[in-house]
């Protein structure tokens, strides 16, 4: 990129560390437990290999593996199994078996779905895993599917206040849940997926325009119950936000993505308006299989069910009545190693992790990317201390952008173990390849730029991290808080604390900070003189005097 600043490198910042908020509670060893979770799908078969943090109540993927696996091309008359499906689905469950073994885990947890579920000889195939593998197979309802896609959406995504609808399209079935962070209103499950439309209803592909409109006139049919379960349990004045998760979603989003002029890192959280949705879909319906093949996002079995699996998407968007939806990469494999902690005693309940996943999404970095805690919390608690202080003078935020502060300040020093003189550069890095859980796209930039420019220049036009903010509102934010940061760091002179609090007097044109020493007489010399060399800088952002006076 022409005139952008350029980018550290850290291997440790390629791995993708995922985690789950949870309540604290007392009396845990802190030690890490290996848990394997496998999700026997109507398409493919999933293995998550996860290490559980018994002290913060997060878990972490270790390892993940996708199989497709077929399950869903049953047998035509008898509704059956194939035993070719079958034996695909024991060469896989064996490979995640040994892989699960390999990294030493203590239990492997596991769902079979649409498809073992409905057909007639689902259960004796459950049995032969049994007798072959070891492996235990539970055999999970409709709902109780919907139950762990929600577990596993709600532990990586922040619901906030607002109630949400998640929609996981699946080869054999589509759950429609209705969820808050406390709990599921509605648990819906309808036998349509994406497997299920192409084997028994295409025929020719690209599909013809009658044969088109017979799909989703099926699809609306076959899912007005679900629909109309959750529209009878929003309460009014209530704007749902919808979630979609999925194989067909995800590659979708990824389409999507592909339009803009900078794609996301991840697609969590990234959110795909229904105008985009549209001309996705026409695309899609428009091509032949082949054709769908050479996009990238898409690979040889997707490009086979992607166009009834979007239709599916597009109907129930419709149907719903809502213009945006949200992707989540966390499912029903996220939920088994839910649940498992829940069952567990490991988590109190849903809402104690959902209440603080941001926080323990950040101290998870912390502790990955091993900052001092305890001097992370300093800076924390002064930025805090200024943000409140100084508002409609320092800032005019609404209440965002105090979280975004807590975690920037917690972060920034992150990047001092690869570079201590240009370490803010190494931070935003880190931050922004990391994994922040709970916040979206444009949080998580804007804390990876606070973080970037709580030290040396502010930002300009050519810096790589500048140019990633895109709104107006955003820019300003950030210029905002990292300004606030900026003071809160230079305080942080020394191993131990010195300055015990802060006395803050804003005014029009006049910041003026008492230092309030940790014990009586204590010499705060190097802090105040640490503080004066901000002046300039402060004057330059927000044309306000900055003075500078130690008690006593």
């Amino acid at each position: 990129m022409l005139g952008a600043e350029s980018t550290p490198s850290a291997s440790s910042a390629s791995s993708s560390t995922q985690q789950l908020g949870a309540s604290s509670a007392e009396g845990l060893s802190g030690q890490r437990q290996r848990i394997a979770a496998i999700d026997i799908g109507t398409n493919s078969t999933h293995l998550l290999v996860a290490s559980v943090d018994t002290t913060l109540r997060t878990f972490s993927i270790v390892q993940a593996e996708k199989s497709t696996t077929r399950l869903g091309e049953r047998d035509p008359e008898s509704g059956e199994l194939t035993a070719e499906a079958m034996q695909r689905g024991v060469e896989t469950l064996r490979r995640f078996r040994d892989l699960a073994a390999s990294h030493a885990v203590e239990q492997v947890v596991t769902a079979a779905t649409s498809a073992v579920r409905e057909a007639p000889n689902g259960r004796d195939f459950l049995q032969r895993i049994q007798d072959v593998l070891g492996l235990e197979v539970d055999l999970v309802s409709g709902p109780e599917e919907a139950r762990l896609i929600y577990l596993g959406v709600l532990s990586g995504m922040s619901f906030g206040d607002r109630p949400h609808l998640l929609l996981d399209i699946g080869g054999g079935s589509t759950e429609l849940i209705l969820a808050d962070g406390r709990d599921a209103r509605a648990l819906t499950s309808t036998r349509v997926g994406a497997v299920r439309l192409q084997r028994d209803f295409v025929k020719d592909d690209p599909i013809p325009p009658q044969r088109r409109a017979f799909l989703q006139a099926f699809i609306q049919g076959s899912l007005e119950p679900a629909v109309d379960k959750v529209h009878r349990r929003i309460k009014p004045g209530e704007i749902p936000v919808l979630v979609a998760t999925s194989g067909t979603a995800m590659a979708i989003g990824a389409l999507a993505a592909s339009e803009d002029d900078r794609p996301p890192l991840k697609l969590h959280g990234y959110r795909v308006s229904r105008q985009r949705l549209d001309r996705v879909v026409e695309k899609l319906v428009a091509m032949t299989p082949e054709q769908r093949r050479e996009l990238s996002p898409i690979n040889d079995r997707r490009a086979e069910i992607i166009v009834p699996g979007a239709l599916i998407l597009q109907t129930t968007m419709q149907m719903l009545g809502v213009d945006e939806l949200a992707l989540s990469e966390r499912a029903l494999r996220e939920g088994l190693i839910v649940d498992w902690m829940l069952r567990h005693g490991l988590l109190e309940d849903r809402f104690s992790f959902q209440s603080s996943i941001r926080q323990r999404t950040v101290i998870h970095q912390v502790q990955r990317f091993a900052v001092n805690q305890r001097r992370a919390e300093r800076v924390a608690l002064h930025a805090l201390s200024l943000y409140d202080n100084t508002h409609g003078v320092m800032h005019h935020d609404d209440g965002q952008g105090r979280e975004l502060l807590w975690a920037a300040a917690m972060l920034h020093s992150c990047g001092q173990h690869i570079n201590l003189s240009a370490y803010h550069k190494h931070s935003w890095y880190l931050i922004r390849h990391g994994e922040l859980l709970g916040y979206s796209e444009a949080e998580h930039l804007m804390v990876a730029a606070i973080a970037r420019y709580h030290r040396r220049s502010l930002p300009k036009k050519r810096h790589e991290s500048w140019q990633a903010i895109t709104t107006r509102e955003h820019r300003r934010l950030v210029s905002e808080m990292a300004l606030l940061l900026r003071l809160a760091a230079a305080l942080d002179r020394r191993p131990e604390p010195v300055v015990g609090s802060l006395r803050v007097s804003a005014a029009p044109g006049e910041l003026q900070l008492e230092l309030i020493p940790e014990r009586l007489n204590q010499n705060l010399s190097l802090e105040q003189w640490s503080l004066e060399s901000c002046a300039d800088v402060v004057w330059e952002a927000s044309g306000m005097k900055l003075m500078i006076r130690v008690q006593g």
